[in-house]
């Protein structure tokens, strides 16, 4: 789903300077070329194709790296499929030395955490901070060591704390959920959106909330009934139960949040409510089973990859060992990635469940 580019320009404060945005699926597993390419240089007698090209595939093992890993505690399915999927990383490169942090919400523990892999002289460190601005200063300290530092997902708040940067798209989130809204709706100017959102004090929340407004704003709608829960399965069924009592008649209802949106679906259950499509928020693994089965208010669900961890070790790896994205002209890995936010409906549930993450 195309976003429109009037929405992006209205928050181009929050993404200036990127490199690389939008990217449905980040593939870095041939990202210098094909040794198919590099054979065919060969045999051409070429002596003067680029370094990249002669290197073959970036899969083929390099040079021996250790990468520090640390991020928040596994107290979210979404975060916890951070983790596992840069664990997964750990046997399909043996080039890499991973080490893995113990996931901590302890702003100081996680800042003694990246201390650590300073003293330990690691080659690179791929951080998601707790949070953002606390973990700036030690991730300078790093940078300023010589040690580059990839930020994944919250970021710091100076842009010389990292030399790579991959983000997911908070704010396209919200506008690919909009869009399918004005898409379902077919014109119907008198349709009934609601929306449950995350904390309201977190940027991301904004951001979610801002993108559907304004891609709802573009058909001619506006959310109607708003209520923000605490991205836990708790919260959601709380807020839903109250925003269902609130509100007779929904149309269309946005959850930011898949795990939060267990509670949301058990509350819907027990109001006995089926009248309207749901949208879910995330991409997990059980929004996308009961998509894929079709018979309940749930039609439809927005990624918000939990690959993000995963492709930050992989950059780091290919910063590491001088090596690029075979896709872009660029020699260097670029200096930011943002993720796409893709819509997940029963027509394409089966390109993303294998890589969702459970709830």
């Amino acid at each position: 789903m195309r976003l429109r580019t009037p929405l992006r320009r209205q928050q181009s404060r929050r993404y200036s300077g990127l490199v690389v945005g939008a990217v449905a699926v980040l593939s870095l597993v041939a990202c210098t070329g094909s040794a198919e390419d590099a054979a065919n240089d060969d045999d051409n007698g070429s002596s003067d194709s680029a370094p990249a090209a002669a290197a073959g595939s970036n899969d083929e093992e390099g040079d021996q790296v250790t990468i520090g890993f640390s991020a928040p505690a596994a107290d979210h399915g979404w975060m916890a499929a951070i983790t596992n999927n840069v664990r997964d990383l750990q046997e399909q490169y043996p080039d890499v030395d991973l080490q893995i942090a113990e996931g901590t919400n302890d702003v100081n523990l996680q800042i003694s955490q990246v201390e650590t892999f300073i003293n330990d002289k690691v080659d690179a460190i791929v951080l998601l901070p707790f949070d953002g601005a606390a973990m700036t200063p030690i991730a300078l300290k790093a940078m300023e060591a010589g040690i580059p530092v990839v930020n994944v997902d919250r970021e710091f708040d100076d842009p010389n704390a990292a030399r790579v940067t991959v983000l997911g798209d908070n704010y396209g989130m919200g506008v690919s959920a909009g869009q399918y809204v004005c898409e379902q709706a077919g014109g119907d100017k008198d349709v009934v959106v609601a929306e449950i959102a995350g904390i309201d004090s977190l940027p991301l929340t904004q951001d979610r909330s801002q993108g559907f407004e304004d891609a709802l704003s573009e058909c001619g709608l506006d959310v109607d009934a708003r209520q923000a829960a605490e991205f836990t399965v708790e919260s959601g069924e709380e807020v839903a139960a109250n925003l269902l009592q609130a509100e007779p008649k929904i149309d269309y209802l946005w959850n930011h949040d898949d795990d939060q949106g267990v509670g949301v679906l058990a509350a819907i259950e027990n109001a006995g409510r089926d009248e309207f499509a749901m949208i879910g928020g995330a991409g997990s693994a059980n929004a996308m089973r009961a998509i894929q089965e079709g018979d309940g208010v749930l039609k439809a669900t927005v990624i918000y990859p939990s690959t993000q961890g995963a492709d930050g070790v992989k950059l780091a790896r290919l910063l590491l060992q001088d090596k690029a994205m075979s896709d872009l002209v660029e020699v260097q890995v670029p200096r930011t990635v943002q993720l796409y936010a893709p819509v997940v409906t029963a027509d394409n549930v089966d390109q993303y469940l294998d890589s969702a993450f459970e709830s």
